[in-house]
């Protein structure tokens, strides 16, 4: 992810060799993660079983929210695709019980279709 991506909160996929290293704690022993994306200092991990949104608070980033949200309570989604004057690709997700969805943003280098694809697999179940 290039530093002006991250200034501009958009966020880059990581490799999953690195997330399972610095996350793998959090995992079930049948879970296994699928893709990860960073934004700035934030992480969000999809796994077989659910969504991990990993939010690194304050100047030290030593405070650490870890969201878990199971993909059976995802009601809904969607994607929105780069354009081209408008750079950046977008996601958001609905869960059950929330009026607002989670949002976030990804840098035109992504295929945001791959994401998709990852909800689909384990929403649609």
């Amino acid at each position: 992810m290039g530093f002006f991506d991250g200034l501009i909160g958009n966020a880059s996929e990581v490799k999953v060799e690195k997330i399972v290293e610095e996350y793998e704690r959090l995992l079930a022993p049948s879970e296994r993660i699928e893709k990860a994306y960073k934004l700035v200092r934030d992480v969000f991990i999809f796994t077989n079983k659910r969504l991990l949104l990993i939010d690194k608070q304050g100047v030290t980033a030593k405070k650490v929210e870890y969201h878990s949200i199971p993909y059976r309570s995802i009601t809904h989604f969607s994607i929105e695709t780069a354009g081209h004057f408008d750079l950046e690709a977008e996601l958001k997700i609905w869960i059950s019980g929330t009026s607002e969805p989670i949002e976030k943003t990804f840098n035109s280098s992504l295929n945001i279709y791959e994401i998709q694809t990852v909800l689909a697999e384990y929403v649609l179940r």
